[in-house]
């Protein structure tokens, strides 16, 4: 049986891989039992005990540890463990090591209470009812399910756990399966649900289900964990999962109004929706520069402005802040050719349908454009060209014959075609008379000179009233000599020229002319001729309604108006003989006004700009037409035939002294409104320094008078005022004159009608230059008839008649 036993035991060391086998104080050889290693495990004392240098009382004592005290264990050696004991002795962390038997031990669970703290579970995850794996797991719980704990344990096994609760159980969750959140509160927003869904009592599907929250549902949440917000819905507070919801958009609210047909562009590349706002896809993402029409508005609920606009066959929006508004502008038609080839579209941009391919050098004409956009018919279709794409076509335009001179104005080079980078066919000076018979579209001129025929830049071309070679006649003679000139010629030649059923004022006025120029020492013969050559031989209106033979103080912006009204013939001829003798005949220094005492010329280029260093003479200043003086050597001519014993006499050196404006005015009908464009300084007496009153641009008034010094009598509320408008060539900057009318009918006098027809009664008659007060309507426009052929007049006595509009102008509009 020994033998047995002992081979037994012997077997059980090898087995176990024992070091050591010590042998009984009976001579029988006894094997410790083996040592098992495994995870660091903290354990607590139960009872003072002592720590030994091995396993078993055989063993030197190293140190007492006292009950309570935490040890740590990898290794155990039957009821044996190998512990590590960490204490303070002077002051300094001691360890020890050794061994303890185990009835001292049990395992040591750190318990920490915590603030409250939320853990979301990071897979399916274990709840245990201890904190560690021993006992089967009481619940497992999906991914993103969270718990709230107030206690933190770290157990024996190094392993922290923390506590929570889960259907009304106290469980516990390993901290390497979970995550810690936190709660978020943010702006109150309301969600809908996309699907059926439910309230749960806390934030994960884990936890019991509430009530049901039904698709199209909508709640409101200010608070969430995670991606779990915090609600009260149906009268139950919980917690739904975002991601069965939306954000909730309310629907949206549209206000239409029509609108007058209104011209958009694209400012940038612009949607254009189906409604007018951008919650849906866009239909149609169209280039910045494209135009459309639209006749609606649409203001939505969220406050933005759209337009309807038409494309490709659909009503569609577009928001008003990637868009530019344009309208069309008409001007003389144009010709265009093509750079290059292109193509007609339907609208106004390249994103609308193109209608046909224009081949490049292609010509078309225009007359209309919107933005970079031009109006072209091509083949029979209308469409749109983009201007980029072309460029103006050069065409020649005939010049009608006439005495015109037209003359170089400097040295030019004569092309073969109007390009300056064309042959030269020859070169011509300075002051070379040329004949225009075409005037080219780029700005050039087709000119005849000397049998050939070229093109010249028309920079280089001006119109001249210069003889170029003949100087002796009247045209240069001194205006300051006197004539032989008698009355008779004068009245003979008027006669002769005034036609049959005219009316002159200058009929017999001969002598007047005689005695003027004596008085003031100017040539009788220029004097009539120029009084002759201004008023058509006394018939013109400025002569008949204001004794002004001269056009004195006329401007072309309001030629009638403007001019000077003379009490009678005689004072207009007397004032004009002293005006040019101290003005135009003046050679005093510093007088501007003289260039020469003699008719003269100007020379003007093909822009109507005088050419100073090819002009002189009274024509310099006194008429932009470059043949004044010379139209007026002509009368002269006409009524004395001119011998060069005619310019010899002295010439007289008395200047008279500037005369003073005369007086006069012109008085309108009581109605007469305007409107200021700028500001008006009123003042309560005509010449008066001290204003009284503005009126700003846009204030209306009543025009009641204009003065020969250019004051105006203005009627404002019913209170008399006076401003001075001495820029009266520039009135249109200051005021605008609404219903303000003048007679022309000069013989018979103008009927006015009780009907717009000829064949309606006659309520009255009005002279030649009498002013009227045309009838407006509510927008402000002049009354007229259907035919545009009559207008509607108001009489000073108040009665309302209807003139025919062939025998009325309208005056400062």
């Amino acid at each position: 049986m020994r033998k047995l036993g002992r081979a037994f035991i012997l077997s059980s060391v090898i087995i176990t891989g024992a070091s050591t086998v010590p042998f009984g104080h009976e001579g029988v050889l006894i094997a410790e039992a083996a040592s098992v290693k495994f995870s660091k495990t903290s354990f607590q004392t139960t009872a003072n005990v002592n720590l030994r240098a091995g396993a078993g009382t055989k063993y030197n004592k190293v140190i007492t540890i006292p009950k309570g005290k935490v040890v740590t264990s990898t290794e155990k050696n039957g009821s044996w463990y190998k512990v590590s004991y960490t204490y303070k002795s002077n002051g300094k962390n001691v360890t020890k090591t050794g061994w303890v038997v185990g009835s001292y031990l049990k395992e040591y669970y750190e318990y920490t209470s915590i603030a409250k703290s939320y853990y979301f579970t990071k897979k399916t995850t274990n709840l245990y009812p201890a904190p560690d794996t021993k006992k089967k797991q009481l619940y497992t719980v999906g991914m993103n399910n969270g718990f709230y704990s107030t206690q933190k344990i770290v157990n024996s096994k190094g392993q922290a756990w923390y506590r929570v609760a889960f259907k009304g159980k106290t469980v516990y969750v390993n901290g390497s399966d979970v995550t810690k959140n936190v709660f978020t509160s943010f702006t109150k927003t309301t969600y809908q649900a996309k699907k059926d869904s439910y309230l749960f009592e806390f934030y994960g599907n884990a936890h019991k289900k509430i009530v049901k929250i039904p698709k199209g549902a909508t709640v409101s949440s200010n608070k969430r964990i995670g991606d779990w917000y915090l609600i009260t819905y149906g009268g139950k507070t919980g917690y739904f999962y975002i991601g069965d919801f939306t954000k909730y958009v309310p629907p949206i609210t549209y206000t239409f109004t029509n609108t007058n047909e209104t011209y958009y562009f694209t400012k940038q590349t612009a949607k254009l929706y189906a409604t007018a706002d951008s919650r849906n896809k866009e239909v149609y993402a169209i280039p910045a520069g494209n135009g459309f029409a639209s006749t609606q508005q649409a203001k939505n609920s969220l406050g933005e402005l759209w337009y309807r606009v038409n494309y490709e066959g659909k009503d569609l929006y577009v928001n008003s802040k990637d868009v530019t508004s344009e309208s069309f502008t008409t001007f003389a038609e144009t010709k265009y050719i093509a750079n290059k080839s292109t193509d007609l579209y339907a609208s106004f941009g390249n994103a609308h349908k193109k209608l046909a391919e224009i081949p490049a050098n292609t010509v078309v004409s225009s007359a209309k454009r919107i933005g970079d956009w031009y109006s072209v018919t091509y083949n029979g279709t209308l469409g749109y060209i983009y201007i980029d794409d072309f460029s103006k076509a050069i065409n020649e335009v005939p010049i009608a014959a006439s005495k015109l001179t037209y003359i170089t104005t400097s040295a030019v080079a004569v092309k073969k075609s109007a390009d300056e980078a064309s042959e030269i066919i020859t070169e011509l000076p300075d002051l070379s008379v040329v004949s225009p018979t075409h005037k080219v579209s780029n700005g050039w001129y087709k000119i005849s000179f000397d049998g050939k025929t070229g093109y010249v830049p028309g920079i280089s071309l001006g119109i001249t009233g210069d003889p170029m070679e003949n100087r002796d006649g009247y045209q240069f003679i001194d205006l300051r000599t006197q004539s032989p000139v008698t009355a008779q010629q004068i009245n003979d030649y008027i006669t002769k020229n005034v036609a049959n059923g005219k009316i002159s004022i200058l009929t017999n006025k001969g002598q007047l002319f005689i005695d003027a120029a004596k008085e003031y020492g100017v040539n009788a013969l220029y004097l009539a001729a120029h009084a002759i050559h201004e008023s058509g031989f006394g018939t013109s209106h400025i002569a008949l309604g204001k004794n002004n033979l001269f056009g004195f103080g006329s401007f072309d912006a309001s030629p009638y108006i403007a001019s000077y009204r003379f009490s009678t013939v005689d004072s207009n001829i007397k004032y004009i003989a002293q005006q040019m003798k101290a003005t135009y005949l003046n050679p005093a220094s510093g007088n501007w006004r003289f260039k020469g005492a003699y008719l003269g010329f100007s020379t003007m280029d093909m822009n109507n700009k005088r050419i100073d260093s090819k002009s002189e003479g009274m024509n310099f200043y006194y008429a932009t037409d470059p043949n004044w003086g010379k139209g007026i050597a002509r009368h002269m001519q006409a009524i004395l035939p001119y011998e060069k014993a005619y310019s010899t006499g002295a010439a007289d050196p008395i200047v008279p002294k500037l005369p003073a404006i005369p007086v006069g005015s012109d008085v309108f009908p009581a109605g007469i409104q305007a409107k200021a464009n700028k500001k008006l300084v009123l003042y309560s007496e005509k010449g008066a320094t001290d204003s009284v009153l503005d009126l700003e641009s846009g204030d209306e008034f009543y025009l009641l008078e204009k003065t020969n010094d250019y004051w105006i009598k203005v009627k404002v509320e019913d209170k008399i005022y006076w401003s001075n408008v001495k820029e009266f060539h520039k009135y249109k900057e200051y005021m605008s004159v609404l219903n303000l009318g003048r007679t022309l009918a000069i013989n018979p006098k103008l009927n006015v009608r009780k009907e717009a027809t000829t064949a309606a009664e006659v309520i009255t008659q009005l002279n030649v230059n009498h002013y009227v007060q045309f009838v407006l309507e509510k927008d402000g426009a002049i009354t007229r008839d259907a035919s545009k052929n009559w207008y509607k007049i108001k009489l000073a006595d108040g009665t309302i008649g209807w003139v025919s509009a062939q025998y009325v102008v309208q005056e400062l509009k």
